[in-house]
């Protein structure tokens, strides 16, 4: 990735929001077709014309101090220009329009409207840390949000929202059960906030079913600037049992790095501790920015939601950046923004093909999805179908139908597969011990 999410604000405890809203859009919406007045363009009609340009938007934030993922919207233009070379959807040129979401909550509503307003048909592989800002807009207007980083809980809720990966809770709960066998106790520094505490629970789900104990649940102040401390109790806590090496896992999001600072220079003093992370905090970037293979991720686990970058089935996302996007350094085929949004248009596309010629209508694009539209990406998911409930609605993500992490590490300063499959964490999550 080529930025990493502030803890602060991610995967926030959020509600289904109640359906009054849309009813209201609803009715709104009939009574102005059936007084002919002149109430505008419905939201989510374009593309219904067989010569208009089927109209997407995809936002990020861009030029922050903080999360920066440029990559996600430069990606989505490449690709419609990509489409649109070759023939378009179905025969229709695609639209994408971009929004900069600056990693603000007012921005984030702002990108939300901007979509309403301009009669997009789907917001498509974006990323945005503020859920609860920008999905009421969406919901009222009943567009769908296909392909969500997996940044907040709401993306995990919402009914309107198709995600194509299971977000933190998976990557933690895969970490954990790949833990479990080889280290001794394990500690998990995190923020002290309420987003930070949904998290031990999703690790030790993993930890559990493999016969580990729970992890040492280690917290630090939300606004800590320097990490000697909290490094010291890690290590301490991870150092208790002489017989097994100790893991480190931080989750810190955009501070993971500030932590990992700290911490390699704390942990020459307990040689006997491992680190392990998730990609969601810890990327190739992040990895030689640390010294690669000399610095404290090496030999390290990762768990990801996608295959490795340098595996084949990512040839066909490369080919697009190659046509359309060749030297915008904004788009990095190992970014796990990148990759999502290639998904998330991936499914878009399939979607409306399988609409055979019938008008393309943010209606339509629902209707396909929550009636079980079963959508194959070329191996980089499995099957992905809404519809209902997912398997995960017990413990409240009732949205996430694709629980699937993989396995890497960290060799000679690279991230490799350490194997091409994928692991399935759907019923060690369901064992999660959640409020």
């Amino acid at each position: 990735m080529t930025g990493r999410r502030l803890d602060r604000s991610t995967f926030l405890p959020t509600h289904i929001r109640p359906v009054r809203s849309t009813v209201l859009t609803a009715v709104a919406l009939a009574a102005c077709a059936s007084l002919a007045a002149g109430c505008g363009v419905v939201p989510g009609t374009t593309g219904g014309s067989g010569d208009d340009p089927i109209t997407v938007m995809t936002w990020a934030p861009q030029n922050t101090s903080a999360t920066n993922k440029p990559g996600m919207p430069a990606f989505a233009q490449a690709y419609a220009r990509w489409v649109n070379a070759h023939g378009g959807i179905d025969g229709r040129k695609l639209k994408v329009l971009t929004c900069n979401d600056h990693n603000d909550s007012v921005a984030a509503a702002k990108c939300a409207r901007i979509a309403v307003k301009r009669n997009v048909v789907a917001v498509v592989g974006s990323y945005s840390q503020y859920g609860d800002s920008y999905l009421p807009d969406l919901e009222g207007a009943g567009i769908p949000y296909i392909g969500g980083y997996g940044v907040t809980t709401a993306e995990f809720t919402s009914p309107l929202s198709y995600p194509v990966n299971g977000g933190q809770p998976t990557l933690l709960a895969g970490l954990g059960k790949e833990l479990a066998a080889g280290c001794g106790p394990v500690t998990l520094i995190r923020p002290d906030t309420i987003a930070g505490d949904e998290l031990p629970p999703m690790l030790d789900s993993g930890l559990k079913a493999g016969g580990h104990a729970d992890s040492v649940d280690q917290r630090a102040a939300d606004d800590t600037t320097e990490y000697e401390g909290p490094s010291q109790k890690a290590l301490t806590a991870a150092t208790t049992d002489q017989t097994k090496k100790g893991c480190v896992i931080p989750a810190l999001g955009d501070r993971t790095s500030t932590f990992m600072d700290s911490f390699q220079r704390e942990r020459e003093d307990y040689p006997a501790v491992k680190t392990a992370a998730t990609l969601d905090s810890v990327d190739q970037t992040a990895i030689n920015e640390t010294g690669g293979a000399r610095g404290p991720y090496e030999g390290s686990y990762i768990t990801g939601w996608y295959p490795a970058s340098t595996d084949a089935r990512w040839d066909p996302m490369k080919k697009v950046i190659s046509e359309q996007a060749f030297g915008d350094n904004r788009i990095d085929p190992a970014d796990a923004g990148v990759q999502t949004t290639w998904i998330a248009y991936t499914v878009f596309k399939k979607v409306v093909e399988s609409l055979d010629g019938e008008a393309v209508t943010s209606d339509a694009i629902r209707r396909k999805l929550d009636d079980g539209l079963k959508i194959t990406t070329g191996g980089l998911t499995p099957t992905l179908r809404w519809g209902g409930q997912g398997p995960l609605a017990s413990i409240g993500l009732s949205r996430i139908v694709n629980a699937d992490v993989t396995l890497q590490a960290v060799r000679q300063g690279q991230l490799v597969a350490v194997d091409k499959g994928f692991v399935d964490v759907t019923k060690t999550l369901q064992g999660a011990e959640v409020d």
